[in-house]
This record gives structure tokens, C-alpha cells and sequence, in this order.
């Protein structure tokens, strides 16, 4: 009995979970992801609201105007095309300013491992999350190319309460599709990204003008990553 258990923890458990996640993440290749646990989540946290629901809207990357693709690699991940899902020299600046200032360290995920979070684990704080959100992000580099995991952050990135993806944030906010979103826009909507249900791309290039600024720069001197032929 207790070898039977054994040989059920310790071999058909990771086997399992091993099948699973690669067919998860090869499904998620090919498919629009409609459906995240951060949704799920959203709609827990949310149920006694009525009249409450998540917006989404599935775009393909050719259809997201590439200001947009500049602007979130400027904002959030500067060297997305360079690392393999974790940015280790992010990481070693961080520690550093860390032992300098005191300061609590600061967050620098990149946007691989903020679609591992939001696809694959829900969000929480935990180390467990963490374990599973580095695993998933090493998985999707391996097997999604970097254009799939830009165009599934694009599509499933909270951008404010109950709304998800560029799309939706250009129609609620600007009335125009991605494909169509200036670069004041675009930066807009980037900026939100760290804390979307407190900030709102109408406004915050007037309550956070720095951060809109630094954003706005940067955008302008990012190259677009991808063949614009898609």
C-alpha cells in the first residue's frame, strides 16, 4: 500500500502534471486564449456586483497597431527580445538598488513570465505561484515563439475593471481599434498595465506625468521587433 502511494506521488503525479501543462501550453500556441484564471478570478472577487462582467476581445498581433507593441516593450520589458523569460541583468539592478537604497524591492517581471501568471496560475503571492509562473515562463519560451507570447500579453493584459486586452482598452477608452491607436494612446494604455484597475488611460498622462513621459521617450526610440508582414 505505502509503495503504491509512493509510486503514485512521486511518479504518476509529475507525469501528470507534466502531460497536462505541455498539452495546456501547446493548445494555448495555436488558440485564442478567451479565458484566464485572472478572469476567473475577476469574477469571484466581483460576484456580488451586479451587472458585472469581463470584457475581452481576441485580436490578432497584425491587427494591433505596432506603436502599441513598442510602447509595452518600453514600458514593461525592455529587453523582451533578447533574455529567455527572465531578465537576469533586471534582476541583478534590482538587488543592487535594493542594497543601496533599503528600498522593498521592486518588480520586474517580464512580459514572458506576466503571461505565465495570467495564464497559467492564478495570481496570488505566494511561493508556490512563483515556482509555477517561472516554470510556465521557461515552457512558453521554449515552445511559443516571441511574436505568439507579445500577441497573447496583448490580448489577455487586465487593462482596467473587468476589461482585458488592448482591443477593449482602445474601444472604452479611445472609441478606435488597436489597429488604429496613436502613439499618445498607445503609451496611455501601456502605463496602466502595473496597476490597471487604479489607473485610467484617459487621465494618466495628467496624474502621472513622469512615468507617462519616461514611456512616451522610450516608445519613440524602441524598434517595432517584428516583421510588420505578419
Amino acid at each position: 500500500m505505502l509503495r503504491r502511494l509512493y509510486r503514485f506521488l512521486l511518479i504518476k503525479v509529475p507525469v501528470g502534471f507534466l502531460v497536462i501543462s505541455l498539452s495546456w501550453v501547446l493548445l494555448y500556441k495555436v488558440v485564442p486564449v478567451r479565458w484566464t484564471p485572472l478572469m476567473l478570478k475577476r469574477s469571484i472577487e466581483h460576484i456580488d456586483q451586479k451587472g458585472y462582467r469581463n470584457h475581452r476581445t481576441w485580436v490578432d498581433l497584425e491587427e494591433i497597431s505596432p506603436v502599441m507593441v513598442r510602447a509595452v516593450i518600453a514600458s514593461e520589458d525592455g529587453r523582451f527580445m533578447e533574455h529567455h523569460g527572465i531578465d537576469f541583468k533586471e534582476l541583478k539592478k534590482m538587488w543592487k538598488e535594493q542594497k543601496i537604497t533599503g528600498k522593498k524591492l521592486r518588480g520586474c517581471s517580464t512580459i514572458s513570465q506576466q503571461v505565465a501568471k495570467n495564464c497559467f496560475t492564478f495570481c496570488g503571492h505566494s511561493w508556490w505561484r512563483k515556482g509555477f509562473e517561472t516554470y510556465y515562463t521557461l515552457l512558453i519560451e521554449l515552445l511559443w515563439s516571441k511574436e505568439r507570447i507579445m500577441e497573447v500579453y496583448l490580448n489577455v493584459a487586465e487593462t482596467g475593471k473587468g476589461v482585458f486586452g488592448v482591443e477593449e482598452a482602445a474601444m472604452r477608452n479611445f472609441d478606435r481599434h488597436a489597429s488604429k491607436l496613436t502613439t499618445h494612446q498607445a503609451v496611455s494604455i501601456a502605463c496602466v498595465l502595473p496597476n490597471p484597475l487604479v489607473r485610467s488611460p484617459k487621465t494618466v498622462s495628467q496624474r502621472n506625468r513622469s512615468k507617462y513621459s519616461t514611456t512616451y521617450k522610450r516608445t519613440q526610440q524602441t524598434v517595432y521587433p517584428f516583421n510588420q508582414n505578419l
